[in-house]
């Protein structure tokens, strides 16, 4: 029963996001593709937790580096989850026949990462065991939190591929562009994340002012990503409606 309540917990962040998404489509996606993608999205994070453990031996070697936890962050996080999330929707939408115009590339971009948050919720929830009231509030700041940014990040790109189309003898440049935005948005929301745990756990209960100025730079960064990202995501989308109203008019 209590492994039950972790699922749901850890799904319904992602179901709530995937409802808002999905109202706003004004062209519905078939229900079916909606399910594949985020089924597969949730499947993609078994081999990124592979990659990723992997690569945590790697960054053993470099951790006396500066900055070292910032490039696991990037490199080591963010990249393989970006890039699972990526791909797919690269095997299983830009080669479908569902695919009816360049906007729904976001669309299916978000679903696949909150598929892919959904699973990472469930799995953090049931691997730290949480009494009810933990997993609630740990549910409520993931939902404002790692799934927002989960789809944030994957819509990015997905404005990128969507670009390509209307411009594809530069699909490559779009790509790594967007790859390398989400990444990179991804990376210091988490380093940032970490950041302020560590630095109210080493403050055994006294926040020095140099802490709190840390405390609230963080902050401002999370916010800020979160923020920034929304509102770019929103700008691009209707930048691409524009674009298919006059290739539209030109036909």
């Amino acid at each position: 029963m209590v492994y039950l309540l972790y699922l749901i917990f850890g799904i319904l962040p992602s179901i709530i996001w995937l409802l808002f998404y999905l109202r706003k489509d004004v062209h519905p996606e078939p229900n079916y593709m909606v399910i594949k993608i985020f089924i597969w999205g949730m499947l993609a994070t078994l081999p990124t937790i592979l990659i990723e453990l992997g690569t945590s031996s790697l960054f053993s070697l470099l951790s006396k580096l500066p900055l070292s936890s910032l490039f696991y962050y990037l490199f080591c996080i963010a990249l393989p989850e970006e890039m699972m999330k990526y791909l797919v929707v690269k095997d299983k939408v830009l080669k479908s026949s569902e695919l009816d115009e360049p906007t729904d590339v976001i669309l299916y971009c978000i679903i696949a990462a909150l598929g892919f948050a959904a699973f990472e919720n469930s799995f953090f929830l049931i691997f730290y065991q949480l009494q009810f009231l933990k997993i609630v509030l740990v549910a409520s700041f993931r939902f404002l939190g790692a799934v927002f940014l989960h789809a944030l990040c994957s819509g990015i790109l997905g404005y990128f591929l969507a670009y390509s189309f209307y411009q594809p003898k530069k699909e490559l440049f779009h790509f790594f562009s967007g790859i390398s935005l989400s990444v990179l948005l991804h990376g210091f929301f988490n380093f940032f994340i970490i950041k302020i745990g560590q630095t109210v756990g080493t403050s055994a209960g006294e926040i020095s002012f140099f802490s709190s100025a840390l405390l609230a730079f963080y902050l401002i960064g999370i916010v800020s990503i979160l923020l920034g990202s929304a509102i770019f995501l929103s700008l691009g989308f209707k930048r691409l409606k524009k674009l298919q109203g006059l290739c539209e008019i030109v036909k």
